[in-house]
């Protein structure tokens, strides 16, 4: 199983109140959120192996030399690199930090890369178990197969509770697309994501994205079908393509997850680790975790 946990922070910070704080006023919504969270997924997908994937780099040089306006509009800082993140969750991070640490969960990352790449890399080489995605991030649907083992996609953009399982079935009666997970990766290719600062193709939606990806294949198909000049390529897509053809030729670099990305991990194998409920409880004390943290303890230690 593998956790998209600034995914499951973030959602976790605005599900909660920020009038939950720790005993010196330091908030810690998004803590508790997110270890009630990893508590429930643990109680009721039972993992035997638990990954909680991390952005080393939120914004990567390799995405935004393609693209200069890929997240853009979400810098704080230009010089650094720097996200524009709530003021109140920053501090909340080494402390969701510590306690994965503190609880044996393994976690990845990947210099230069977003935990999105971490994901798909770990997805892509595993050929035996099933593999389970937790997100909130549409943008993981592409990782979705059926072969050589499942991946499939829990997705949580409306909460634990409001979770929707997607597989390649899923995904094409969702869209409208073929049952492959790298179409969904074509059609956003084109439709773009102006959350992500990616312009997609001038004129074409969501639904003409999928209706053309559907037709030709796949993206590649349909371009060298434009670019041969094929009358089955609608005329004001060709001239889309053509008015757009630096954004296609590079957008794909961008909206595909990494597959091969060098993996640096705190354990070798992403079997849970142990325990240490001492730590956890000196964290809980610490920050005022509540029974976030009783829940997650009782997750990891049940028989």
């Amino acid at each position: 199983m593998l956790l998209d946990s600034a995914s499951l922070y973030f959602r976790s910070f605005y599900a909660v109140p920020e009038s939950m704080t720790s005993p010196d006023g330091v908030p810690v919504n998004a803590v508790r959120g997110f270890a009630g969270m990893v508590a429930q997924i643990i109680t009721e997908r039972s993992p035997s192996r638990l990954v909680a994937c991390m952005d080393a780099d939120w914004r990567p040089a390799f995405r935004v030399a393609a693209i200069p306006s890929y997240k853009a509009q979400r810098v704080a800082d230009p010089a650094n690199n720097v996200e524009e993140v709530p003021d109140t969750l920053t501090p909340q991070v080494p402390i969701i930090v510590d306690l994965l640490d503190a609880a044996g969960i393994c976690m990845a990352e990947s210099a230069g890369h977003e935990a999105d790449d971490v994901i798909g890399t770990l997805a892509a080489r595993e050929k035996a178990d099933p593999v389970e995605i937790i997100t909130g991030d549409r943008d993981l649907f592409q990782c979705v197969r059926d072969e050589p083992t499942t991946v499939r996609v829990v997705y949580v953009g409306a909460g634990w509770r409001k979770k929707t399982v997607i597989g390649p079935v899923e995904l094409a009666e969702k869209y409208g697309l073929p049952p492959v997970g790298s179409a969904y990766a074509d059609m956003a290719v084109l439709r773009g994501d102006p959350s992500d600062g990616l312009p997609g193709i001038t004129g074409i939606g969501e639904k003409t994205a999928a209706r053309l990806i559907t037709r030709f294949g796949s993206l590649q198909a349909l371009v060298d079908a434009a670019a041969a000049g094929s009358s089955d390529v609608p005329l004001r897509v060709r001239q889309a393509f053509e008015h757009d053809a630096d954004y296609l030729a590079k957008a794909p670099l961008v909206v595909k997850v990494n597959e091969d990305a060098l993996i640096t991990a705190s354990c070798p194998d992403a079997l849970p680790g142990e325990v240490d409920v001492d730590r956890m409880r000196a964290l809980q004390e610490r920050w005022d975790l509540g029974s976030s943290v009783d829940r997650l303890i009782d997750a990891l230690t049940a028989p």
